[in-house]
């Protein structure tokens, strides 16, 4: 089967169908095209996102099965429960969107090179900008020490990345952002593809039909009023 070629001079371009996605690697749908907000929401819309390794053009996905967590069902471990009743962490949201997606952006312990490349985070820095993309800090001290980010459309928030310096600090963003989703009225989160971290904090893999009959209905339904800050 051959990929779509995006135009990278026309944002508003189409993807095709997700359907359309390769088993094997499972999920790439499309090569190339842009960054931009237009293409970026339209893809996340779709159930779609970008991947890539620095030195590759621009690759999209819609993986089968897709990871998801519905935040009434997050798991809260004794260990962690015992961290978060200990509040030796603030966590805050929105306050340091740069530094939480460049902390993403450094190449884990095991590898050379990320996948967030300086494009991507000029790209999802213009989502916050825009009110779109959004991050969970975790702060030791007055220190940065976890976090998290990604896209909120609707009642969807489509997580991206997170990072640690501090044992469960990331598991503290997450579990807070959950519990302030579900306030906030929002139904789904997505987690991309499958890791036992996840899972362990309850994420569930569910098909690619399913989740994309979910964020055509909730993508369309609006969260409260007051999340994220608004008034």
């Amino acid at each position: 089967m051959c990929l779509t070629l995006l135009d990278p001079e026309q944002p508003n371009q189409d993807f095709p169908p997700s359907q359309k996605a390769l088993k094997d690697p499972n999920g790439l749908l499309a090569v190339g095209g842009c960054l931009s907000s237009t293409r970026l929401i339209n893809a996340y819309r779709h159930g779609i996102f970008p991947w890539y390794n620095q030195e590759e053009p621009i690759l999209w996905w819609s993986p089968d099965p897709r990871l998801v967590l519905f935040p009434e069902q997050l798991i809260v471990s004794q260990s962690l429960l015992k961290t978060l009743k200990k509040q030796k962490f603030t966590v805050t949201i929105d306050r340091a969107f740069k530094q939480v997606i460049s902390a993403c952006a450094q190449p884990r312990k095991e590898e050379s090179n990320t996948w967030i490349t300086n494009d991507i985070e000029n790209a999802y820095i213009e989502l916050h900008r825009l009110g779109i993309a959004h991050s969970a800090e975790t702060w030791l001290d007055d220190v940065l020490v976890g976090g998290l980010y990604g896209v909120a459309i609707g009642q969807v928030f489509f997580g991206e990345s997170m990072f640690h310096t501090a044992t469960d600090a990331s598991k503290v963003a997450f579990a807070t952002l959950v519990e302030k989703l579900k306030n906030w009225d929002y139904h789904l989160i997505d987690c991309q593809v499958h890791s036992s971290h996840l899972a362990n904090l309850g994420a569930v893999n569910i098909n690619r039909k399913k989740f994309n009959s979910l964020i055509n209905q909730y993508c369309e339904q609006p969260a409260e009023t007051y999340a994220w800050g608004k008034n």
